[in-house]
């Protein structure tokens, strides 16, 4: 494992309490890019934004709860200073620090993955942390953590439904989730719905 790796890893299973509430929720993705942040505030070029027009785009990042603490560190800074410096950080910093809150999300992410064996969502994480490209972190971070991670619960719900020995109950709910087959449907059954399904009577718990 590189260096740099096990020290993600150590900081994400650290903070891991805290990055449930800066990470991107699994259901609808994660906070606007930068341009769509700072266009919702303004159609004015950055290059050719006032000092209000820059204060209130960053307060604009500031202010959305899916803001990681790299992102929230670096746009405080950026309002402590010139507008030089607000402007540096619409234009570059906010990208680099969101790359920086990304890399210790997906680290939280594969510490998590790992202990549950979830092979493509170890898999993906690990390709994404040796490219460290903060755009494909990014994208990964939006969409791309959901679909593995469904991929995963789909493979986990098959192999349930192998073991002969299930309850109906339970056959019935797994079923149901992969005939529905959206990411929001196995990531609940694997969480909630087997747990439901096998305290109904009848049912016994499968390993």
């Amino acid at each position: 494992m590189r260096p740099t790796r096990a020290v993600l890893l150590v900081v994400a299973t650290a903070l891991t309490p805290a990055l449930l509430f800066t990470a991107p929720a699994f259901a609808n993705g994660s906070s606007a890019p930068v341009t769509t942040t700072v266009a919702t505030v303004s159609d004015t070029p950055v290059d050719e934004m006032s000092e209000d027009e820059l204060r209130a785009a960053i307060a604009a990042i500031l202010a959305d709860e899916g803001s990681g603490r790299g992102v929230v560190r670096e746009a405080n800074e950026a309002l402590n200073g010139t507008a030089d410096d607000m402007r540096a950080f619409l234009k570059t910093g906010y990208r680099l620090a969101q790359a920086e809150d990304d890399r210790v999300a997906i680290a939280r992410i594969l510490h998590v993955a790992t202990q549950n064996n979830n092979k493509r969502v170890i898999e993906e994480a690990n390709e994404l942390l040796d490219n460290n490209s903060p755009e494909e972190m990014r994208a990964w971070m939006e969409t791309g953590y959901r679909l593995a991670q469904a991929e995963d619960d789909a493979v986990y719900i098959a192999r349930m439904l192998a073991d002969p020995n299930i309850s109906d109950a339970l056959r019935a709910a797994a079923n149901a989730a992969l005939d529905d087959g959206s990411p929001e449907a196995l990531r609940h059954f694997r969480e909630v719905g087997q747990y439901i399904a096998q305290n109904s009577p009848g049912a016994r718990t499968v390993s």
